[in-house]
Parts: structure tokens; sequence; C-alpha cells
């Protein structure tokens, strides 16, 4: 059984993270959007609300759950069965960060894979630190966000 890992803070899930949950799962028998705990980062939303924003971009799809996650994102792929680690790029940048910790990963545990899907261009612009200084100034995020997405 193929089974890839999705991980991420979430913090919020935006429009990318939807695309790319979505077009992974054709990929995988199994897709586990893992939301990663560090009790030494400071998060805009508390886990429950992003675990129940991600249940509601998920919930149609029967082969896709949510899991929180503390430590590295290798042992919980140890934990849950999972081969694959996916991983969204929207730009060159994004690929040298996640190419640099796609290769320790790698060290850390040579029977992970990390797969790499590049955002569709209308979405390439969106990430979840932009959306969030929209959040904290006052503005309306629902652009970014996906459909069923309410924040207040």
């Amino acid at each position: 059984m193929k089974i890839a890992v999705f991980p991420g803070s979430f913090d919020p899930v935006t429009k990318g993270h939807a695309d790319i949950i979505e077009r992974s799962l054709p990929l995988f028998d199994e897709l586990i959007v893992g939301i990663g705990v560090n009790a030494d980062k400071k998060y805009l939303f508390d886990l429950e609300k992003r675990i129940n924003w991600l249940k509601q971009v998920t919930d149609k799809f029967n082969n896709c759950r949510v899991e929180h996650y503390e430590g590295l994102t290798v042992d919980f792929c140890k934990k849950v069965g999972a081969k694959y680690i996916v991983r969204g790029l929207r730009n060159p940048g994004d690929f040298e960060f996640e190419k640099a910790i796609a290769q320790m990963n790698s060290d850390l545990s040579n029977s992970i894979e990390t797969v790499f899907l590049v955002s569709k261009p209308s979405l390439s612009h969106i990430a979840s630190t932009i959306v969030r200084d929209i959040i904290k100034n006052g503005g309306d995020p629902k652009l970014f966000l996906p459909d069923g997405i309410v924040i207040r």
C-alpha cells in the first residue's frame, strides 16, 4: 500500500494546500495530511481549528485523513507506515528550501521519498504567511481559502 504524508502547519489552510491534497490523492492509496506541531512556534490558529479546517477540506475523500504529530516528519512517516512525503513547490525559492529538507530526510531515513508537486500558476502566489498578514491587518482572506473555510 502506497501511503504518503503531506506535512505542514496549515496556519491557515489555503487553496494552494487544498490543490496539492487533491492532486496527490490519485498518486497514493492513502494520503495523511500531517499537522506538525512545534511547541516553540507561535501559531495564529490553534491546533483544533486547523484540524477542523483540514477535515472540512478532506472529508469528501475516502483515501485521506488528517492527523497531527510532534517531532520529525520522518518519524511520523515511520509511525503511520508512509514511504512518501508530498511537498508543494510555488517558486524556485521553495525548491531550494524543500530540496535541502528532502535530502536531510533521506539521510535520516533512506526508505522515505519526497515527491514534489508544482503549484498551479493561478495558486503559486498564495502562502500561509501572507494570508496570516492579511488576517492580522483586518483584510478579507476568503480569496485565498478553500470553499467553506471561514475566518472571523
